[in-house]
């Protein structure tokens, strides 16, 4: 199982970025998935995340901005970030728990206890 994420880069701020994450080794549907960061300094925090059903959650920090949406016949799931803010800077992360039929609560898919599998980051820095 790996994630691979890519997207990231800088942009000025009110600038927007899609993030994109291919999965491989695993089914992509029917899974719970979801994207986090960490900033310098500070705890890393769920961003958004989808479960096997489609249900979707983002956190309140950037709901309105951000989306999270997945497309399983080309196993990538995705965070399109619009109006970035300076305080959006992080590196994100494109999580996973494989294993099929993931359904949870929309708080659930924000914390990281939930996910299993971790990619290796992609830096985000908005100016």
């Amino acid at each position: 199982v790996q994630l691979v994420e890519s997207g990231g880069g800088s942009v000025q701020a009110g600038g927007s970025l899609r993030l994109s994450c291919a999965a491989s080794g695993y089914p992509f549907r029917r899974n719970c998935m979801g994207w986090f960061r960490q900033a310098p300094g500070k705890e890393r925090e769920g961003v958004g995340g989808i479960d096997g059903r489609g249900i979707r959650s983002v956190a309140d920090s950037v709901k309105g901005r951000f989306t999270i949406s997945g497309d399983g016949a080309k196993n990538v799931l995705y965070l399109q970030m619009d109006s970035l803010k300076p305080e959006d800077t992080a590196m994100y992360y494109c999580a996973a728990r494989p294993g099929g039929n993931c359904a949870t609560a929309a708080g659930t898919l924000l914390q990281n206890s939930l996910y299993n599998v971790w990619g290796q980051g992609t830096q985000v820095t908005v100016s």
